[in-house]
């Protein structure tokens, strides 16, 4: 059984999204950001997927709701 990995790069997230993968980049960087102003560790060109999911959810939701 494969579990999905902890961190996404940007391919995985191009994919997701239906961008680009430079601009997979421009939105790691920012979450990257966003994740070092709380005070976590990151690494340069992956972010966390718990992370990921959490940010683009809450934006699909508030789009709907």
């Amino acid at each position: 059984m494969k579990t999905a990995a902890r961190f996404m790069n940007a391919q995985e997230v191009a994919e997701y999204l239906g961008v680009s993968t430079s601009m997979a980049y421009k939105i790691i960087q920012q979450l990257n950001k966003e994740l070092k102003a709380k005070g976590f560790i990151t690494i340069a060109g992956k972010i966390s997927r718990v992370y990921f999911e959490e940010k683009v959810y809450s934006q699909d939701h508030a789009m709907v709701g």
